[in-house]
């Protein structure tokens, strides 16, 4: 219907077309130029924060180290907690978890030298805890196993051939410098009669730096902390402490109480809790750049079971405990006596140690 109309002055109508359509056509240009730059701009925003984020995954998946501490036991072990089969394949898992939960004094690296580590040829299990999750996966109960507690160790495998030795009435923490985290977990597990699930270990420069990468902790103290050995002073009250000062709280024995191991396993219960409420608090959980850092600062110093060696595992696990509250959380510490024999160690505690394992199983 137009053909009538351009024919009618086509001479003029020519010019002006040439001359609209030209003005027309470089508009059209520059904005299709325009809108390539832009998509070529956000395609490489895109690309490289897809690089970005794969090398991050890559990174913190390296950091993990892992020990296959199933096929080092195989079947010679407790059964596993019975959770029964799921409706849906895609849902997170809820049944009931076993985990054993190590810090180590390893003094391997500098920062763990500087931060107090244990004996350069060697490392020991400073700090055990059992963290033993319900079904539901809502509330959980962890166990300090003081490290003086005298255990029967059984004969665990070593990475070099043949076994250790079993040995009667020795320092719980001695599994650990003998035969590494499989011989610990064959310790827990003698001495519960419970299978522990999975295995999670932090050396001391990792909780520092995961402290730090949280922001500190605060915690309240009820008595004055006065301890030369862990560097840590600090007056009864409130404090907001940083990776170091955290640490050395876990570490304090000699300022509180009696001295023993058991004022220091109320002061690490205490820092557990304050630690749960801090994640709670801060939405940590619903902070991916928040998470990043704190999977950074702590993948380099961890140790766990080929269960949980890659960020997928670990995340689905912490994605599973978002019901979790630091309000549902129990501290109890495996009960004891002191040993008839030896002052300085102490011994299970009968019946009370064994109604404890029978209702975490």
């Amino acid at each position: 219907m137009f053909l009538p109309v351009r024919g009618h002055n086509r001479g003029h109508d020519r010019g002006q077309d040439d001359s609209d359509s030209g003005e027309a056509g470089g508009g059209a240009g520059r904005r299709s130029r325009a809108l390539k730059a832009v998509g070529l701009g956000l395609s490489g925003v895109l690309v490289l924060g897809a690089a970005a984020a794969g090398f991050a995954y890559w990174h913190l998946n390296q950091n993990i180290k892992s020990v296959d501490i199933n096929s080092a036991l195989g079947d010679d072990r407790p059964p596993g907690a019975r959770t029964g089969p799921s409706a849906d394949t895609a849902a997170l898992p809820r049944g009931a978890l076993n985990i054993l939960v190590l810090g180590s004094d390893s003094r391997s690296g500098e920062q763990n030298e500087e931060l107090g580590g244990g004996d350069s040829e060697g490392a020991r299990s400073d700090t055990a805890m059992i963290v033993h999750i319900d079904a539901g996966r809502t509330s959980a109960t962890v166990v300090s196993i003081p490290r003086d507690t005298l255990v029967t160790r059984p004969s665990c495998p070593l990475k070099s051939g043949g076994s250790t030795a079993v040995a009667n009435y020795t320092m719980f923490n001695s599994a650990y410098s003998v035969g590494g985290p499989v011989c610990a977990v064959k310790t827990v597990e003698t001495l519960t009669g419970i299978r522990m699930d999975h295995y999670v270990e932090i050396d001391f420069s990792g909780f520092a730096k995961l402290v730090d990468a949280m922001g500190g902790v605060t915690v309240t103290t009820e008595l004055d902390i006065d301890d030369d050995k862990s560097h840590l002073h600090l007056k009864a009250g409130t404090h907001h402490l940083n990776g170091t000062e955290a640490l050395a709280l876990a570490r304090t024995r000699y300022g509180v109480g009696d001295g023993s191991d058991l004022g220091r396993i109320g002061l690490q219960q205490t820092l557990v809790k304050a630690l749960l409420e801090e994640i709670s608090d801060s939405g940590l959980l619903d902070d991916p750049a928040g998470l990043y850092r704190v999977a950074d600062a702590v993948t380099g110093s961890l140790t766990t079971d080929t269960g949980l060696d890659s960020l997928g595992e670990l995340a689905t696990l912490g994605e599973s405990l978002k019901g979790l509250s630091a309000q549902n959380v129990k501290t109890v510490t495996m009960p004891v006596v002191t040993a008839p024999w030896n002052p300085n160690r102490v011994v299970a505690q009968e019946p009370d140690a064994g109604e404890l394992w029978t209702s975490l199983r």
